[in-house]
């Protein structure tokens, strides 16, 4: 290497998708950034394949806990770069005692998940997925996919933040009452947009649909369980495309049983490792849980799906390099994006 060349960064990317690829390569070329990817998730197991890299890139699967993280440090390691909103795979004070810096993507598209939240309600709800398979088969009756009117309905936001604000204007565009519940409500977004802060029980006695939006701490840990869910008006409708441990998934299947609940959607799934965004079609499915959830004719699940949009991915890897070459560089990198 030459005085004038510079030494290009080197990032071992972890978890890796074809979609990942066609969004980060472009931009990673552009930028003198090797990319070093792994089909495989992050792990103490493997964390040798990181050696010579600046940093790593993982996404919420990937496991970064104390033994992982250290191994990383041990080779020189001092930045992670989660290419998500979510850390709750990671072991944020081991970062902090290994001097390790955590960045993610705090917003990417909040449009992708809100869309995809009414996506799935709306294919719940008027049976598209099951009149999908119908046609399919040349069966053009109607019998069993009687749905009914969003207009008029009451439905419930649990947390306010950019995904539920933009979820909730999206339920009143279709005419719907909208009550939300968060821990520190904006009353001035609520009285511009007609929207009703409750508390949670309220909320829950009272919706029609209700929605999570919220991130996942030990407080809102199964913040919808056996009791919680017993407050929820007999027939409302359940989704959940924010983080899987906030539903308590074996309390969901009991009130479907008794027809307490009448309709659950998931994006998202508390034991999804390991499960989402592989391809068991030939495998027998481990998950006894999520096995007994599917044979629900009114549970839909797509696959923590929510993010993949075109404008989501793209702002994912645009956000997720540039806070790799700040951090080499020793440039700001905006507060919001670091993980403390």
């Amino acid at each position: 290497m030459n005085a004038t060349e510079t030494k290009r960064l080197k990032i071992a990317f972890y978890d890796t998708k074809s979609f990942d690829r066609v969004f980060f390569d472009p931009l990673a070329e552009k930028q003198g950034i090797d990319l070093v990817y792994h089909d495989f998730r992050l792990a103490e197991s493997n964390a040798a394949s990181a050696g010579g890299a600046d940093a790593v890139c993982v996404f919420v699967n990937d496991k970064m806990d104390e033994a992982c993280l250290g191994a990383l440090a041990e080779m020189g390691i001092r930045l992670v770069a989660l290419r998500c909103a979510g850390f709750s795979n990671l072991d944020l004070d081991a970062a902090k005692r290994l001097g390790i810096t955590i960045v993610r993507v705090p917003a990417y598209s909040p449009y992708s998940v809100a869309e995809h939240t009414v996506a799935l309600l709306l294919t719940l709800n008027r049976k598209i997925h099951r009149a999908y398979n119908r046609v399919r088969e040349l069966n053009f009756s109607l019998g069993g996919l009687v749905g009914f009117d969003l207009h008029g309905k009451t439905v419930g936001i649990l947390g306010t933040g950019k995904i539920g604000r933009i979820t909730a204007g999206i339920f009143r565009g279709f005419g719907c009452k909208v009550l939300a519940q968060d821990l520190y409500p904006d009353e001035e977004w609520a009285g511009k947009n007609g929207v009703i802060y409750r508390t949670l029980n309220e909320v829950l006695a009272e919706s029609d649909i209700v929605s999570l939006h919220m991130p996942l701490t030990s407080e809102s840990h199964h913040i919808l369980n056996e009791e919680t869910i017993s407050r929820m008006k007999h027939g409302a409708f359940l989704i959940n495309t924010s983080r899987g441990k906030l539903v308590d998934s074996a309390a969901v299947i009991t009130a479907l049983k008794s027809g307490h609940l009448s309709g659950v959607a998931l994006d998202v799934y508390e034991e999804e490792e390991g499960v989402f965004f592989e391809d068991h079609s030939v495998t027998a499915l481990q998950d006894d849980v999520l096995s007994r959830l599917l044979t629900f004719p009114n549970v839909l699940v797509t696959s923590h799906q929510g993010f993949l949009t075109e404008e989501a991915l793209s702002a994912i890897a645009e956000t997720t390099l540039d806070s790799i070459s700040s951090f080499v560089e020793g440039a700001e990198i905006p507060e919001e994006r670091l993980v403390k």
